[in-house]
């Protein structure tokens, strides 16, 4: 497993088709997945390389990938499609992730157990090779450890004080947004601000 953006079969069929979409808009795919249910749903997450994706951004990749899921029509019943920016506290999903975020607080699960465990909570140090490097407490001290990135099942980010002043701190610098207007701690995409953009499939 190269990354934990798709997991399921039709997870990874559907990063197959939007990816080079999204591409090339100039944006990364950070997450796909397909929910099933009565009206079944395509959640998509992406950013800008540099981080810092807007409603527009979701707005205009929600068009692009539409018409092209349209056409190559992985999905045989209808479905909702919905485009979100990745949150300040967002999942890990690429190698490169774990290097982006060193120095802040996520949690970790694997797909097997390691010394007993599977879940694991401390503060990111970068990567070394194709291990994910995290700082945790054992016996009330500070240890590193690595895990092999195909161990993973799931990693996100904390929330905490330090992430939240920081991501404002980089938004604000960037002029992408100012810290009155960031009401929210995580950009969730809402049809009513017209930042969700469910599209109905039939």
């Amino acid at each position: 497993m190269s990354d934990l953006i798709a997991k399921a079969s039709i997870d990874r069929r559907l990063a197959e088709v939007v990816t080079p979409v999204i591409e090339d808009l100039g944006f990364e795919l950070v997450r796909v997945r397909y929910q099933g249910g009565r009206t079944p749903t395509v959640q998509i997450m992406a950013d800008r390389p540099e981080g810092g994706i807007e409603v527009d951004d979701c707005a205009t990749i929600s068009t692009a990938v539409s018409a092209h899921l349209d056409v190559e029509d992985p999905i045989e019943e209808g479905y909702h499609l919905e485009v979100s920016s990745p949150g300040i506290d967002r999942p890990l999903t690429r190698l490169k992730d774990f290097d982006m975020w060193d120095g802040y607080v996520a949690k970790i699960e694997t797909n097997e157990t390691i010394d007993g465990r599977r879940r694991f909570k401390g503060t990111l140090q970068g990567t070394e090779g194709n291990e994910v490097l995290i700082e945790i407490e054992e016996h009330g001290q500070p240890v590193t450890i690595g895990l092999q990135f195909d161990w993973l099942s799931d990693a996100k980010l904390v929330l905490t004080d330090d992430l939240i002043r920081d991501v404002l701190r980089s938004r604000k610098d960037k002029g992408e947004v100012d810290e009155s207007q960031f009401d929210e701690v995580e950009t969730i995409i809402d049809s009513e601000d017209d930042a969700r953009l469910p599209e109905q499939k039939d």
